[in-house]
């Protein structure tokens, strides 16, 4: 209904004699600030399509193995394409079904890796089935993932870095934050989250030194630079209050709304910077902080303290980068033996 004033408003149903008719009349939007429908998070129609199991595996990663929202996000979006192939219920399926479902993803072009993350999915389902009963029999137990190329990672060299760094332009608010972002994301290698997601909190005073809330919930501490720590220190000295215009927030880097600046926004913002400076090969996050850690071990770091700062929980994630390290050793060799 429409008040008098144009005002949306809702009437709630509710008789009672205590409470005038008249009190029960709000605007739309004080009933949704206090409904807790309103605070609801409304997905399409395809997440009704999981299954009471599925839905409680996706509540056991969250709620036990703290899985991050992204990791969330993508077992979910695997177990509702799998439930939507699948022509039994899932607590039904067979091996040959799942071996049919892995077939369709190789026939619809997907990549090694993507296949991968799916056949993963499907392990720790059924394996979450089978250990709680669910079905006698793991049907996933044979399914194997596909041979993946260990591709090398991509990175900027340290004048693409530079550029990169000077692009965003420090006379205003958003720049003093985009150059901020990008000079402590090449600082500590933090995967474009962890950037986005920290805190005021998350700086130890005089410090240099992050507290990183990573996968799975664990913490870390990651030291950076001085370069970095003055461009942060300025934008949080000058920029961010004119962001925030008043309005309070616990994030580090914010929008102009007073939120934590997504890590999409970022991702284009980077990619415009890159453009603007002459690196129009694609540009991410990730590649900022491959350039990180190569360039770490291109000047001597050993792999175990580039696997600290990176928060790489295996070694084996973090000896994609021997290749430089190898090349480095090739080039001394050159560099200082006799009969080079």
């Amino acid at each position: 209904d429409r008040d008098v004033t144009g005002v949306q408003t809702c009437a709630l149903p509710i008789s009672c004699e205590y409470w005038p008719t008249e009190s029960l009349q709000m605007s739309f939007k004080q009933f949704c600030k206090y409904c807790i429908i309103g605070k609801m998070n409304v997905k399409d129609g395809n997440s009704l399509a999981l299954s009471a199991p599925m839905q409680s595996f996706l509540h056991f990663c969250r709620v036990e193995k703290g899985l991050s929202h992204n990791s969330l996000a993508s077992y979910q979006f695997d177990l509702e394409r799998f439930a939507a192939f699948l022509p039994v219920p899932d607590s039904s399926a067979l091996p040959e079904h799942l071996k049919s479902y892995v077939d369709g993803l190789f026939a619809d072009g997907k990549s090694a890796s993507t296949i991968a993350r799916h056949i993963a999915t499907l392990r720790n389902y059924y394996m979450f089935l089978t250990r709680e009963g669910v079905v006698p029999v793991n049907p996933a137990e044979h399914l194997t993932a596909p041979k993946q190329w260990n591709s090398l990672p991509k990175y900027l060299n340290r004048e693409e870095i530079e550029k990169l760094i000077e692009a965003p332009p420090l006379s205003k608010p958003n720049g003093m934050r985009d150059r901020a972002m990008i000079e402590l994301l090449y600082a500590t290698g933090l995967r474009v989250s962890e950037l986005c997601k920290l805190e005021v909190s998350s700086l130890q005073d005089g410090m240099n030194v992050l507290r990183v809330l990573g996968k799975g919930g664990k913490q870390r501490l990651v030291p950076y630079g001085e370069v970095a720590a003055i461009a942060v220190e300025r934008y949080v000295r000058e920029g961010r209050g004119m962001l925030l215009k008043g309005k309070a927030s616990r994030y580090l880097f914010v929008s102009s709304r007073g939120g934590a600046l997504t890590r999409q926004r970022f991702w284009n913002l980077l990619k415009g910077y890159g453009k603007q400076v002459g690196i129009f090969r694609k540009l991410t996050p990730h590649v900022v902080r491959h350039s990180f850690a190569t360039h770490l071990v291109e000047n001597g770091a050993d792999l175990r303290s580039v696997q600290v700062m990176l928060g790489h929980s295996d070694i084996s994630t973090t000896q994609i980068y021997t290749h430089v390290a190898q090349r480095h050793l090739r080039e001394i060799v050159n560099r200082h033996h006799p009969r080079a």
